[in-house]
């Protein structure tokens, strides 16, 4: 009676494991299918924000006002400007030659311009242009007293401390008196410092002829001084054919050390977001995504009310967190760039006469496909959360798994070694090689190196003996060493695992199984595929096997051992190797090593 208790006990245990795994195969499937839909939706709404033409029409307008040379001088563009001179002979001549554009190619009008330039005859330059100059004090460094007789004043580096907001020079129009920020716009990041808005400000005329004289008497009575520390033009374009703003500011920065670095932004932005109805469509999926937000949010909220701390014990679900933090962050911004675009842009459009500051609205702008793009990028990892699909990725998610310790500590190590060789080429190089003027650039030029991209010609003229040996001691203890170390570890894990998976430790919840079990059922219940059983199948192949081994000579004491060791094998599986234990790799028990010695022997 016992003994049919106990039967009866194991019965309803396998039959509840069973149950167990139907419900986990079908919850898996959908939820694998709901995903694959949301990644679909978001894939056609981040494509649906960008186009070709944004490329295209940021080449064009970089063309012009970057690769335009000065009449005369081939060489001298904004690029190569490296002094005030060059400056104004392209504020005089590329830049003002590519501001204006009030005729056809042949000196006839096309079409009524209406009082604005049409820049290649298709981007309409809205309201004028500005130039903004930000300048430091003097005195804000300190002469050394031997030097003081030969040099009084000292101007230093920019910075918001040492800006001056004094006005000066002519001090009768705002180009010569400083003035405060009205605008919205973030700082601006540039190689010697972050500037702040405001300065000394004016805009460009309508007119030609007119911004020509302004810079001629502004070249005259010097108003670039030894204070001056950058300058910006912004001005902004829209393109109706391909409905793309173009937001545009050229940076000449001036450092104290002497002469002129430049840099320059171009934004081709979609503002104008719903248009054709295409746009529709996009706005369709900008809705169904926040509805799979929605349900998303719900679904962790109720795994971390049931599972509470053991939720977080899963990669998986910090990653489904930072995805879901991702997606409320990108639809902030985006719900932030429309209410700012509803409210400013018509503002903007109507005042024709000054400049309109669409760098405000650009930058949000940039921000939200910055944002949108990171998020599609964790998107697309977390599919690796089904890395079960089949054996190769099975293998690989494994391997990852398995040597993620032996990793970390190599990464100490290398790290340790790779930023010593940092700090030592930026100290020996670093006034005189470009690669290693800075920490930052160090670290970027030694991963450089390990790709095979360096300057070693440099290196060596800069220090005739340390660098040789910097950059072959550095070869080899970097390149041949660590990183060989790093593919050992990587190879030895991995030759473990195959290993494992050869002799059948593999995980039984494969995605690939369901897939296909679900399939044979379905063939099944519409009849297209006789029903088989598998345990029928296993009784007559292994009756087959055994019938098989009496015709071939094999006495009886064999075929019982063998029988006996394949029913030991999967019993062993079915204890380690299944899905309700937590680790696939359990050690073989001594019990059982003796059970399986005593079944050779017999």
């Amino acid at each position: 009676m016992a003994e049919a208790s106990r039967w009866h006990r194991g019965g309803a245990s396998k039959h509840k494991l069973h149950y167990r795994k139907e419900v986990e195969i079908t919850t898996t499937l959908q939820e694998l299918l709901l995903y694959f839909i949301f990644l679909i939706n978001l894939c056609i709404l981040t494509f649906g924000m960008v186009n070709p033409h944004m490329y295209y029409l940021n080449k064009v307008m970089s063309s012009l006002f970057l690769d335009t040379s000065v009449p005369g001088e081939e060489r001298t563009n904004f690029k190569s400007i490296r002094s005030v001179t060059d400056f104004w002979k392209f504020m005089e001549g590329p830049l003002l030659e590519g501001l204006y554009w009030d005729s056809w190619y042949n000196n006839q009008q096309l079409y009524n311009l209406k009082n604005s330039s049409r820049i290649y005859y298709e981007n309409i330059l809205l309201g004028v242009p500005r130039v903004r100059q930000l300048k430091v004090r003097n005195n804000t460094c300190k002469v050394y007293s031997s030097f003081q007789s030969l040099m009084s004043e000292c101007y230093g580096k920019y910075t918001s401390t040492n800006e001056d907001l004094s006005n000066f020079g002519l001090q009768i129009n705002t180009e010569w008196r400083y003035s405060t920020s009205n605008t919205n716009s973030p700082w601006h990041w540039g190689f010697l410092g972050v500037y702040r808005n405001g300065g000394y400000i004016f805009t460009l005329s309508k007119s030609k002829s007119e911004t020509k004289n302004k810079f001629i008497d502004l070249r005259l009575n010097s108003w670039i001084t030894r204070g001056t520390r950058v300058i910006f033009i912004d001005f902004s374009l829209y393109n109706a054919n391909v409905n793309l703003f173009c937001i545009i500011r050229l940076v000449a920065e001036f450092p104290a050390t002497g002469g002129i670095l430049t840099s320059w932004q171009f934004y081709s932005v979609k503002l104008l977001r719903y248009v054709s109805y295409y746009d529709y469509f996009i706005a369709s999926c900008e809705i169904t995504f926040c509805i799979f937000l929605f349900v998303f949010t719900t679904q962790e909220v109720k795994k971390i009310k049931e599972f509470k701390s053991a939720y977080f014990k899963s990669i998986w679900n910090w990653l489904e967190l930072l995805l879901l933090l991702l997606c409320f962050v990108a639809v902030s911004f985006n719900t932030y760039c429309n209410v700012q675009i509803f409210l400013f842009l018509g503002q903007l459009l109507k005042s024709t006469e000054q400049y309109s500051d669409f760098y405000f609205l650009a930058c949000w702008h940039i921000y939200y496909n910055n944002i949108i793009a990171i998020t599609i990028f964790f998107a697309w990892i977390k599919i690796f959360k089904f890395i079960s699909f089949n054996k190769t990725m099975s293998q690989l998610s494994s391997t990852l798994s398995r040597c993620i310790k032996d990793i970390v500590g190599f990464a100490i190590m290398f790290f340790i070694i790779f930023f010593a060789y940092a700090q030592l080429g930026f100290l020996v190089f670093g006034s005189q090689v470009d690669d290693f003027s800075t920490f930052q650039n160090s670290i970027f030029a030694q991963f450089r190196i390990v790709l095979g991209d360096f300057n070693f010609a440099g290196i060596q003229q800069a220090n005739p003996i340390l660098g040789p040996i910097y950059f072959i001691t550095f070869i080899f203890f970097v390149f041949f060493v660590l990183l060989n170390m790093f593919l050992a570890i990587i190879n030895d894990t991995y030759s473990e695992v195959k290993a494992d998976y050869s002799i059948g430790r593999r995980p039984d919840f494969e995605l690939g199984k369901m897939i296909k079990q679900s399939y044979k059922n379905v063939l099944e219940k519409f009849r297209l595929k006789k029903a088989q059983k598998d345990e029928d199948k296993k009784t007559k192949g292994s009756g087959d096997l055994a019938e098989q081994a009496r015709r071939e000579g094999f006495d009886e004491n064999e075929i019982q051992k063998a029988e006996q060791m394949k029913k030991w094998k999967e019993r062993l599986e079915k204890k380690y190797y299944s899905t309700e234990i937590q680790d696939d790799y359990q050690p073989v028990t001594q019990e059982e090593f003796r059970e399986f010695s005593e079944c050779l022997t017999k």
